[in-house]
Formats: structure tokens, sequence, C-alpha cells
């Protein structure tokens, strides 16, 4: 027999810190030689007011053992020579996505433009300290996608689109931590996440998938409504029969591709704005209602802002605690951050994108002549601004959080993560006043929310412009392109995912799809 009972334990601080009381939320009549087990199932932490709660959800096995395996088989099969389905593009939709073909029989061909994760340190590594752009391998293009170096958060509100435990499941299976099972907001952590990705390649291997790094496809060739081949950078063609485009919301060669070859594309809204830096101390101060150092027992605090301001969302977007600014910029000329955090959050930064709504349709009138392009070249042009403000390297533009509010150049900037450097630059004026104009209000009313937030300690670095794809690839309800039959966008770079877990569910459901018609 199994009981599931809520624990809520206080952290209380007085002569000594960290005292633990607990108080159960229930009690079960029976004695304690009788609970065989007890498993977690699920931890967050209630830290609204000055008194801080950590909430348990527990299952208490009862004259029974506490079981061993997972509830998820995941049933691999040799494939070595089944029916190929071909997959573009290795990050979280295209790796799941050949997961899921091996598991029902057929065996994934994968074209990734990038390297694997080991080869791929090296031109990471050239990007923080010489300002060099590998375009085919940086912190977006790669094997795992831009998931590997940017954090593993595994947050996410797609829970209608399909099994998120048996994502997280999977996850485990190839070595990510079980805490991922437990925790409100599961996160792998950017130190841990390329060893699982190695670990997820060796998979498809095994059991006769194919992948072939630094194989970028350049070329489709569609006859009579039907995909037929696709051709790689090194001339070669190879017939195909289904696709799977899981190329990420970067990949803008593909987009280029498919309107050039008058292939239906459609603008989306996204948002695009800034990445503001505070010392870790400053949030947790705020968070967790203390004075000095955070008890012993709680994470690095994390927070989640979100203003309508004159019609439009400002809000925190990919927030990082105790993690690092990165460059994301996938082409030389242009200046582009995220965020990520080590397994441990242990930097002693938080950052957080903070980023406005765009509308397509209403925003971006000046940019029609681009049709369904049209976001994406005002993402270029804005990624571009910052790439000159910086000082044409990779360092980024950036104020100090209160200079950016109230419109003054910064005479010097706070110590900063962001390994490349950053220039004081007038982002108030460089960044279109649609964006910059409603940031300065957003700051202004975060400051509100959180009181401290809004300080001199903090930095304000451009550009944050890759929150999710300008462009959508329509699908119909096949998930194949309506007029393309064999071609099914996938993941973010299709339009259809905002992270890794909702971009590995994608990739599951774009498989069963793409089998089910053969």
């Amino acid at each position: 027999m199994v009981k599931e009972i809520q624990l809520r334990i206080n952290l209380v601080e007085e002569a000594q810190p960290n005292i633990l009381v607990q108080k159960s939320a229930g009690f079960l009549k029976i004695g304690v030689d009788d609970i065989s087990g007890i498993k977690v199932l699920r931890k967050s932490i209630d830290a609204r007011k000055p008194q801080i709660i950590l909430n348990y959800k527990v299952a208490v096995y009862i004259k029974e053992p506490l079981p061993k395996t997972s509830q998820y088989h995941f049933n691999y099969q040799d494939v070595s020579n089944a029916k190929p389905i071909h997959i573009i593009g290795f990050g979280p939709a295209g790796m799941y996505a050949a997961l899921r073909c091996i598991e029902l029989g057929f065996k994934p061909l994968v074209f990734e433009r990038g390297k694997n994760v080991q080869e791929r340190r090296r031109d990471i590594k050239a990007i923080n300290q010489d300002h060099i752009v590998n375009e085919d391998s940086n912190y977006c293009f790669g094997e795992g996608g831009a998931g590997t170096y940017s954090d593993g958060k595994l947050y996410t509100r797609s829970l209608k689109r399909g099994d998120v435990r048996r994502i997280f499941e999977n996850l485990v299976y190839h070595g990510a931590t079980e805490q991922i099972l437990i925790d409100a907001h599961p996160h792998i952590g950017t130190n841990k996440l390329p060893k699982v990705v190695q670990n997820i390649r060796e998979t498809i291997l095994k059991y006769g998938g194919e992948i072939h790094f630094e194989t970028r496809v350049v070329d489709f060739t569609v006859k009579t409504g039907k995909i037929k081949s696709i051709q790689l950078q090194n001339g070669l063609e190879i017939p195909v029969s289904r696709v799977i485009l899981a190329t990420g919301h970067s990949a803008r060669d593909i987009f280029y591709l498919l309107f050039k070859k008058k292939i239906a594309l459609e603008a989306k809204s996204f948002a695009m704005g800034v990445r503001v830096e505070h010392p870790q101390h400053i949030i947790d101060s705020i968070q967790y209602h203390c004075k000095g150092d955070r008890n012993a027992l709680l994470p690095a605090a994390s927070y989640a802002l979100v203003q309508q301001v004159n019609e439009r969302g400002v809000y925190s977007f990919c927030m990082c605690p105790g993690g690092f600014i990165v460059p994301a910029a996938t082409a030389m000329g242009e200046v582009v951050v995220n965020g990520m955090s080590p397994s441990k959050r242990n930097n002693l930064f938080a950052n957080s994108g903070i980023v406005v709504e765009i509308n397509a349709d209403k925003d971006l009138y000046k940019y029609e002549q681009f049709g369904p392009l049209k976001g994406l070249e005002y993402q270029k042009d804005l990624e571009k601004l910052a790439f000159t403000a910086g000082g044409r390297t990779q360092s980024a533009p950036a104020q100090r959080l209160t200079d950016f509010v109230i419109g003054k150049l910064s005479n010097d900037l706070n110590p900063t993560s962001y390994q490349p450097g950053l220039n004081s630059a007038p982002l108030h004026s460089l960044l279109p006043k649609f964006i910059g104009s409603r940031l300065r209000k957003g700051f202004e009313a975060f400051g509100q929310k959180m009181k401290g937030y809004y300080t001199v300690e903090a930095n304000v670095v451009g550009v944050e412009s890759r929150t999710s794809s300008p462009v959508c690839i329509p699908r119909n309800d096949y998930l194949e392109h309506p007029e393309v039959s064999g071609l099914f966008p996938c993941g973010e770079g299709g339009g259809y995912a905002g992270g890794i877990v909702s971009a590995a569910m994608d990739g599951e459901r774009c498989a069963e799809a793409a089998i089910k018609g053969l």
C-alpha cells in the first residue's frame, strides 16, 4: 500500500542558523516499522513571506518494497537495416525525433551542421576569448543545439503537447540527475548537459542510427508537391521521402532557402530586448527576505516578472540564477546575448532576459517589403547595431540599469560574467523607441515589485534577440507542410516550441507523424 502525504518544512533563523522545524500536513496511523520506504515526488519553495517553506510531496510505502526502476521503459531496437527517416538538425527536437524513430523501428539519418560537443568547445572558447564566430559551430549550432551550452532549464507550460514526464525520464536514462523528476523548476546545468547529449548520441549510434556532423543541408528538391531529395554542402544529393526539419530558431539560411523556393512561410510574433545582470546576493536578499547570505539550504534565488506597458508585455525570459551571460551570435558582424547556469548555480551573478512583445502584424510595418521574413530582418538590424555599439567585436554594449532608465551614458560599468567584455554605450537611445521606452518603464515597474531590483549595481546588456523564431513554417493537422508532402517542420525553428522540453516533445510527435505516413 502506498500513501501520498505533504510535508512542510519551515526554515527558521535563530541563534543557530539553518534550524529545521518539520510539520506534517497529516498523520499516518501506522507504526514506523511498517514503513518500508519513502520517495520524494515533488519539491518546491514558497518564499512569498519572510517565513520560508519547503514543500515536499512524498510517497510512503507501507509493507511493500520501494520500486527500483522507472515506470517508463524505452524499447530501443536495432534499426540498422530499417527504413530511413531523415532528420535535419540535432538539437532537442532532432535528438528526440531520432530516439523515437528507433523505438518505432525506423532508422534515423541525422544531418547536423555543427560539431559534436567535444569539438564544439573549441569554437565556443574562440567566441569568448578571440571574438571569432564560427557560423556552423557556436552556442546555437552543434550537437544538442542551443540547449547544450545554454543552461538546460526544463520548465515548460506545454503540458498538453505530450508526456513531459517521459521527456524527463529519458534524460535521466541518459545520465541526468533524478532531481529533475522532483524539482518544481528542474534544471540540469550547462556543465552536465554535454555528457547527457553525448549519451543520447551513443544510444542512437548503438541501435543503428546515423549522425553526420559538420554536414549542412543547403537545398531541397521538390517535385509535384513532394520532397524528393536534399543536397549537402559537399555537393552530395540524397533521395528522401520523409524529412523532419529541426534546425532551430537561428538557422536563417533555411528560412531564406524556403522563401527563395516559394515554399510558404509566415511571420510570427516574438520578443526582443536586453539582458540584465545583478549580483546574485541582491536577488537573494529580495526573494528570501534576508540581509546577509541566504540560508545554506536554499538555492540561488530566481525571479519571474511581467508588466504591461503601452499594450505590450514586458517580461523576464530565461532567468539564470548563479549564472553567466554568453555570446550567442551565429555570424560575424552581430552581437547576441543569452544566459546559462551551471548545475550548482554558484556563480556570483544573476541574469535574465528582459524583453518586449513584438506583434508581427502591427509593429513591423516598416519591414513589410520582406514579407514573412520581416521579423528576421528586424532581428538582424538590431544585432548589427549591437555589434557596432559594442566596438565591432563580441564585446556587448551595456549601461548601468539606473542610467538606462534615466537616459544617461554610463561613465563606468559594474563587474560582469560576460567573458568577451562590455562596452559602455547609450542603449537607451540606440534601441528602437518601440522597445527602449517600454523597457525603461518596465524596469521602473519591476523596481516597485521587487524592492532593490532597480539598482546602480545592475548592468543592462544588449541585445537579447533570439527568444524564439520570428518565422513560422506552417504545417497541417498531420504535422506536414501544407504544400510539401513529406516535410515536417519541427521544434523551435518551425515555430512550435519554446525550450528544451517542448522541442523534445515536438520532435517525438513529428517522428510519429512521419512514420505513420509510411
